[in-house]
């Protein structure tokens, strides 16, 4: 595997580690990172399986330490695994096609856009599969609208967490790129 490939693997798993730090509900890096390893990881494949191995590895370490009982006490209230968390994963996926497109443009511009693209996504989809998928709202149109209007509570949150973990993410490799040539795409 290629130095610049491997490092951007760890860059990733990284990211994700940091969801056993303090954070409020939905401040965590998998938007970013979703859109990071569509923009960067050249092989498509790759740049779906990663961050979905990272998210992964980070629900099997918070699994591991709650049920342990090494959980900070903030942690004990997330969950590793859960019932529905496929749902969760398949919207990432989502969020990696969306993040197909800044591998051709790079900017501030497309990647401010993309991640508010990829929050909304994650917003409107799980909000939408939580309401069809469990019993916790009627299966009606004001249903619906209660399960959207019990997410807004957490979509500040998962907003800012994709804005900060894209400008980490991005801003950071940028910064690295022009200082370690080996990071930068090889030639074509």
């Amino acid at each position: 595997m290629k130095t610049r490939t491997t490092i951007l693997i760890g860059i990733i798993l990284l990211a994700a580690l940091s969801r056993l730090l303090w954070h409020p509900d939905n401040f965590t890096p998998m938007t970013a990172i979703a859109l990071f390893a569509a923009a960067y990881l050249g092989n498509r494949i790759v740049a779906f399986l990663v961050p979905l191995a990272a998210m992964l590895l980070s629900d099997a370490a918070i699994e591991w330490l709650v049920r342990t009982q090494l959980a900070p006490s903030w942690l004990e209230k997330k969950q590793g695994f859960y019932e529905g968390m496929w749902l969760v994963y398949v919207t990432f996926a989502l969020i990696t096609v969306i993040g197909f497109a800044l591998r051709r443009n790079k900017s501030l511009p497309a990647i401010g856009g993309v991640t508010l693209a990829g929050s909304l996504v994650f917003f409107l989809v799980t909000n939408f599969l939580w309401w069809y998928g469990t019993t916790w709202y009627p299966h009606s149109l004001a249903g619906l609208v209660e399960s959207y209007v019990a997410g807004l509570e957490f979509f500040k949150w998962t907003l800012l967490g994709d804005l900060f973990y894209a400008t980490v993410l991005f801003g950071g490799f940028a910064l690295a790129q022009k200082r370690y040539p080996a990071l930068r795409p090889a030639a074509s």
